[in-house]
């Protein structure tokens, strides 16, 4: 079993690609699949399951990740005790839903490039509800979420800013015509949503019922554009994050309408595994999340 096999494994199972592994590591994509058939052939396991065109990683390989994570975090604490340089170089995998990914993340990743071109970014869009299991399973550095409050015994969670909520809805659409809405104004409309699960599709309908609104008709979708593009064309009314239609409320696409959602606290997290060994590419990284959300909080108060 050899060093850069190992690495091969860590970062084919943070990608689940070969091609981009292949990239990351400067290899052509031969060599990658080379060494992982190798390093199966020694443990005489299966560490990934070829789906189709999609790779996922086997219980075996998990539980190997898990393992060799700490030995490779090892190594790169003992290269950097070494390491003279202020130049920072390695490799760094960062997982978001795809709002976050969408609009909060790219000036994170541009101002965390010019401090440190020479460090690899891996990025991978995962669900919300499934962010935190990367985290334990060793194939996210750190990971980016919206949900409520976080407590963890077992991860580190830091709150970076609170996103609001609300609802939108075409500017021709009946209830945006009204100064003041009620709760039987919502009566027979339809609702363009997130699918069941997500952290913020329950804080939705809790808060709904705490309003005493029921019989309520539902389009559920997996990401933001979805909503946005049937809202906009008049389907339904939105229920989606005031960052995510910035730029259709100023065209006048979409108009925010008149009702406050009750209990509504959703920040956007920033979190990574207590037990983890920070290196100094993880812990540049961080700060310069901290720097570059702070700004926009400080936008959002102005």
């Amino acid at each position: 079993m050899e060093l850069r096999q190992l690495i091969t494994f860590r970062t084919v199972a943070s990608t689940l690609n070969f091609t981009r592994a292949a990239e990351v590591l400067n290899y052509v994509p031969s060599n990658v699949t080379m060494q992982i058939k190798a390093l199966e052939d020694e443990l005489g396991v299966r560490l990934f399951d070829r789906l189709g065109k999609q790779l996922v990683l086997t219980a075996a390989g998990k539980r190997f990740l898990a393992h060799i994570q700490s030995v490779l975090d090892k190594l790169d604490e003992a290269r950097s005790t070494v390491h003279d340089s202020e130049t920072l170089s390695g490799t760094l995998t960062i997982s978001a839903n795809e709002v976050l990914c969408a609009y909060r993340l790219p000036v994170v990743f541009k101002r965390f490039r010019s401090l440190h071109p020479g460090v690899r970014l891996i990025f991978r869009s995962v669900p919300n509800q499934e962010l935190k299991q990367t985290l334990f399973d060793g194939t996210a550095d750190v990971v980016f979420m919206l949900d409520e409050t976080i407590l963890s015994t077992r991860l580190a969670v830091e709150p970076l800013l609170e996103e609001t909520f609300r609802l939108f809805a075409a500017p021709d659409h009946p209830l945006a015509k009204l100064p003041v809405l009620k709760q039987d104004d919502f009566h027979g409309e339809v609702f363009l949503v997130n699918e069941t699960g997500c952290p913020y599709r329950t804080m939705f309908d809790r808060s709904f019922e705490k309003k005493g609104i029921d019989s309520i008709t539902y389009l559920e979708f997996q990401n933001a554009e979805a909503i946005k593009q049937c809202a906009i064309s008049g389907i339904g009314i939105a229920f989606l994050p005031e960052i995510t239609v910035e730029a259709e409320v100023e065209r006048g696409d979409l108009v925010a309408l008149p009702w406050q959602l009750s209990d509504l606290h959703v920040y956007t997290h920033m979190a990574w595994h207590k037990d983890k060994w920070l290196s100094p590419i993880i812990l540049s990284f961080i700060e310069a999340a901290r720097e570059v959300i702070a700004v926009e909080e400080g936008n959002k108060t102005d």
